[in-house]
């Protein structure tokens, strides 16, 4: 039986080293990474701690013994939005976006055929940003990762809109991810702006698409894809459709009821409860929802797919989790993706299982 390449669409890395920012364009509160111990790294902004990581951000070897470790061939690459820079002038975001999206090349490169790239862009400036998108799609990449807004445009800006009426044009997959969340004042502690305001950040960016209009003017072949499970999205899509449903103002400009987009989107999987991961997946539909790990973040995964693998979904359902709904958003086919990691170990699956 063939056996299918397993893929983790959403994971982030960090280089070792880049440039100094705030030297460069002599201007403060740059990220920037201090080394703390051998295979150990703060990442700070500016004077201000970010988050701490370790090498499995920058070394390949270390990220794919942790791939053979959880049976996972393929990892899709994104870079973690702090290094965005879309609050800068658009031309230092450029510039800064072309070094990580270089890296990024260079980084799969020591993969060893089993790490793919998704850029990004200076979304703050929509000619800059369509421009590196096609140069990074000319260069390698799959696609690229966007943020949830642009300061206080969310992803209904018609010049986001021109954004991904692009990347559909390029054929380009595009990851939203949250980031710069909402109600930062009211969540100093309890890293409530990770547990809550994320999820929250996700169904703001999926609402504003819907009832701006924005996807009835989009083209079908648009492959987005919202990660953690498309936030809150899902678990209030009633509340949202009751709304639409008993309340004009509630429909924005939307030609359809809001479920009626589902087929739209796609989600990750990354949500940590099986009875949630069913119902995410009877609510956005099984060939919608695609193996995602926020690899290799303490809030992500501890062992990649296991959610998927030890659920009591169909052995077909899986499948697609693992491998068909990632290649379909990626625009490639099974055969198109190499994989390394020995088919005779137990956690690997085959076609009809």
């Amino acid at each position: 039986m063939e056996r299918l390449p397993v893929i983790d669409a959403h994971n982030h890395f960090f280089p070792a080293n880049w440039p100094d920012w705030s030297a460069k364009f002599a201007s403060p509160d740059w990220p920037w990474i201090r080394h703390t111990e051998p295979g150990k790294a703060a990442v700070m902004v500016g004077d201000r701690f970010f988050r701490a990581i370790d090498s499995a951000c920058w070394d390949a070897s270390r990220r794919l013994e942790h791939m053979d470790r959880d049976g996972i061939d393929i990892q899709v690459i994104s870079a973690t939005p702090v290094l965005f820079a879309h609050h800068r002038e658009a031309a230092q975001s450029l510039e800064c976006a072309r070094w990580y999206n270089d890296y990024a090349l260079e980084f799969c490169q020591k993969g060893r055929g089993r790490l793919r790239a998704l850029c990004q862009v200076p979304l703050q400036d929509i000619d800059m940003a369509c421009e590196e998108l096609s140069r990074a799609m000319r260069a390698g990449h799959l696609g690229v990762q966007i943020g949830t807004h642009v300061g206080g445009r969310n992803l209904d800006d018609e010049g986001t809109v021109t954004f991904l009426q692009h990347c559909a044009a390029e054929g380009a997959a595009v990851l939203v991810h949250p980031w710069d969340m909402l109600g930062a004042e009211r969540m100093p502690s309890y890293m409530t702006p990770w547990t809550v305001a994320m999820p929250a950040e996700t169904q703001l960016s999926m609402v504003s698409l819907i009832l701006s209009g924005a996807l009835d003017r989009l083209p079908p072949s648009l492959r987005i894809c919202f990660v953690h499970g498309g936030g809150s999205f899902p678990y209030l899509l009633g509340r949202l459709e009751n709304a639409w449903r008993h309340h004009p103002v509630a429909r924005g400009f939307s030609a359809l009821p809001p479920s009626q987009y589902k087929g739209r989107f796609y989600v990750d999987s990354i949500v940590f409860d099986q009875r949630v991961l069913r119902f995410l997946v009877e609510t956005i539909g099984e060939t919608h929802v695609l193996l995602g790990s926020d690899y290799p973040f303490p809030l992500g995964e501890d062992r990649v797919g296991s959610l998927v693998r030890e659920s009591d979904l169909p052995a077909a359902v899986k499948e697609g989790i693992l491998c068909h709904n990632v290649c379909r958003w990626l625009g490639l086919n099974p055969g198109d993706l190499s994989s390394a990691p020995d088919p005779a170990k137990e956690y690997t699956y085959t076609s009809g299982d």
